[in-house]
């Protein structure tokens, strides 16, 4: 048996953990049970009327344990409750608004590995609780500030199994999504399902669109994942191997949760997950001629070049799908996302989705008439080096990176999160870790040497401001 760290995060967003350890050290019964009280105290507070919680779940070994002990939780507070059981956290988002729910929870631990699991707090909007509601939970789960209903006026929990059609509906309804293309395209795909929600979400999608051949890998829904579940190159091994064994148009890779999404091309080369949101924003944009767009600042400048190309203005926000969304509000953008594959288009919710990403990027793929390959080559080229640097707990990481804005006075600069600097077409951002002394470096240009060279460039400039050279 492995022995894994027992770790417990408790964050605006929700909390995270490993299963296991003490209370307090990781993810156990007492933890989620604390949690969940708090966050229905919350909604408790919000509405006038007996409160509604909706709550999904992706395929994680702990999944029906946390679940029961949530929904448990807040019947006993008074909150009645709809189940939606395995669901995708997209789902999930937009189900709290169809269904007139006061907030949601979806239980998941997105890409991290098998023994992790969280619960994420939704508003009613179905989007994630903003900074201070975070704060009022976790201030409300320090001070057990909860009071239980009493027998009569527990609340009830009714399961609901409608939510993924009501999702596939909606998003067939955009005007960016043309199935008729897409069947006539007659694409053979291949989904790394990663053992989780995906493996009955993005097939039901995918012939909902018109595709007939369909084969998934990793289909077995139990949570203990074949692979890495980030959906990165190095763990994309299988799928790749599986589209050229089957001479597929394309391979879909998702995580546990179904909120970011990366492509395999037909070669079995990788579509690149920030490019992504690129080609569903390129199909987006060039349906209205024109549109705003919002990504990160460690997301690639593709994204800015085709949104000016196409007469609009690209807006970069600090990391995390609650800036972005911020970001897009306040920008009136079209499509926005993170360079991790997550798309957001706010047509249909606020909230990066996979299986809207696929039925957008099949469609523009259709109608460009063209291989996988070929259409991410259409897109100016870019490749981000990820690199960090550790600095020992004496030196101040704020002084060092005013340090090094200071070595280029005469290009552009972005302190919004961390430091950006621009060289050009070339960019390179620095962000601090809050919890430990180390810097993130995140560099791009037209080629990995480019990037790379860069970025060691910019970790010299670190080491002599922090004094370590």
């Amino acid at each position: 048996m492995k022995n894994f760290t027992v770790t417990l995060i408790k964050s605006i967003s929700g909390i995270r953990g490993t299963i296991g350890g003490r209370p307090g050290d990781g993810l156990t019964p007492l933890d989620a049970v604390k949690f969940a009280s708090a966050y229905g105290m919350w909604i408790k507070s919000t509405t006038q009327n007996k409160a509604l919680v909706l709550i999904g779940r992706d395929a994680r070994m702990s999944g029906e344990m946390i679940s029961s002990l949530v929904i448990s939780t807040l019947n006993g507070l008074g909150i009645d409750v709809i189940d939606t059981g395995l669901s995708t956290t997209p789902t999930v988002e937009m189900a709290v608004v169809k269904h007139r729910a006061d907030g949601g929870i979806i239980l998941t631990a997105s890409h991290n590995p098998k023994q992790w699991n969280a619960l994420k707090l939704l508003n009613a909007k179905g989007e994630f609780i903003s900074d201070a509601e975070g704060k009022a939970i976790l201030d409300m789960a320090d001070r057990e500030a909860f009071t239980y209903a009493e027998v009569d006026a527990l609340g009830k929990t009714k399961v609901v199994n409608t939510t993924l059609q009501e999702h596939i509906d909606a998003i067939l309804k955009l005007p960016y999504v043309d199935c008729a293309a897409v069947k006539s395209a007659n694409f053979k795909i291949v989904v790394d399902a990663i053992n989780s929600s995906g493996a009955f979400a993005v097939p039901e999608l995918l012939k909902a669109i018109g595709v007939s051949d369909i084969q998934i890998i990793h289909s077995e829904m139990h949570g203990n994942f074949a692979h890495n579940p980030e959906p990165l190159p190095e763990h994309l091994i299988d799928l790749s191997t599986a589209v050229i064994n089957s001479k597929a148009h394309l391979g879909i890779s998702i995580d546990p949760d179904v909120d970011r999404l990366a492509m395999v091309c037909e070669d079995g080369s990788m579509f690149g997950e920030e490019y992504t949101l690129v080609a569903v924003a390129d199909a987006v944009l060039s349906y209205h001629k024109g549109g705003n767009s919002v990504s990160n600042l460690s997301s690639t400048r593709a994204l800015r070049d085709i949104t000016e190309a196409l007469g609009g203005n690209y807006t970069a926000a600090a990391v995390g799908e609650v800036n972005v969304v911020t970001a897009m509000k306040n920008t009136s953008a079209r499509i926005g996302g993170e360079g991790n594959g997550g798309v957001i288009l706010p047509e249909l919710h606020y909230g990066r989705d996979a299986l809207v990403g696929i039925a957008i990027y099949l469609s523009h793929l259709a109608k460009k008439n063209c291989t996988a390959s070929a259409l991410r080559q259409s897109y100016p080229n870019y490749v981000i080096s990820k690199n960090k640097i550790e600095l020992t707990p004496a030196i101040n990481v704020d002084e060092v990176l005013t340090k090094v804005k200071l070595l280029y006075p005469n290009q552009p600069v972005n302190t919004l999160d961390g430091l950006k600097i621009e060289f050009g077409n070339e960019w390179v951002h620095l962000r601090k870790s809050n919890t430990e002394p180390i810097i993130r470096i995140y560099a791009e240009s037209k080629s990995e040497e480019m990037a790379n060279q860069l970025a060691n460039r910019i970790i010299g400039d670190i080491k002599v401001a922090a004094g370590i050279l």
